[in-house]
């Protein structure tokens, strides 16, 4: 441990540590979206499609983000509810322009929002509206109509509209998970 670590120990300046449950149906940009948080310098070059999960860590001003990057192949789908317990936030990706699947994309949802481990606590629930930058692509607005986030009624919840390729969005996300959310972590 270092200087400035035990001076921040010491001090109570330790940031505190937030599990953070990534899901979201397979092409949707969960990945990308991770790897873009993280630090340029240990940002993948190459995206391959997640099998199983990866675990990634990453920092923002107040928090040190542990990220479970879950597949979203349907095959991989049913292992998600494992980590819903440790979860003290939920970032859901939505493939905007990926109209076909919309519907499986709330079924998901719902059943993440019925799962007990989830309904029995408050844990915020972050949607990346991704791929804002294809021209079919629906706007936050329509996502959240389509994804009925409205009838979320105990749980804070939050959309933004995201490209993960360029980043653009996934800092107003974060920062409402730090601060905006005003959720007790």
């Amino acid at each position: 441990m270092g200087l400035f670590d035990r001076l921040s120990n010491w001090l109570g300046l330790k940031k505190k540590e937030i599990n953070v449950l990534c899901i979201g149906l397979d092409n949707s940009g969960k990945t990308t979206i991770i790897n873009k948080l993280k630090p340029e310098k240990t940002q993948a070059q190459d995206i391959v499609p997640t099998v199983g999960f990866t675990v990634e860590k990453f920092i923002s001003q107040s928090l040190n983000f542990t990220v479970f990057d879950m597949s979203g192949q349907g095959r991989y789908r049913n292992l998600w509810e494992h980590y819903y317990k440790t979860a003290q936030a939920v970032i859901f990706v939505l493939d905007s322009s990926d109209k076909l699947r919309m519907v499986v994309a709330k079924e998901e949802l719902d059943m993440l929002l019925q799962h007990p481990e989830i309904t029995q606590r408050r844990v915020p629930i972050l949607v990346f509206a991704n791929k804002m930058d294809l021209k079919d692509s629906l706007s936050p607005v329509q996502c959240s109509n389509k994804m009925g986030l409205h009838d979320i009624t105990n749980k804070p919840w939050h959309i933004c509209a995201s490209n993960a390729l360029t980043g653009e969005g996934l800092n107003d996300g974060v920062d409402w998970l730090t601060g905006g959310c005003n959720c007790h972590m």
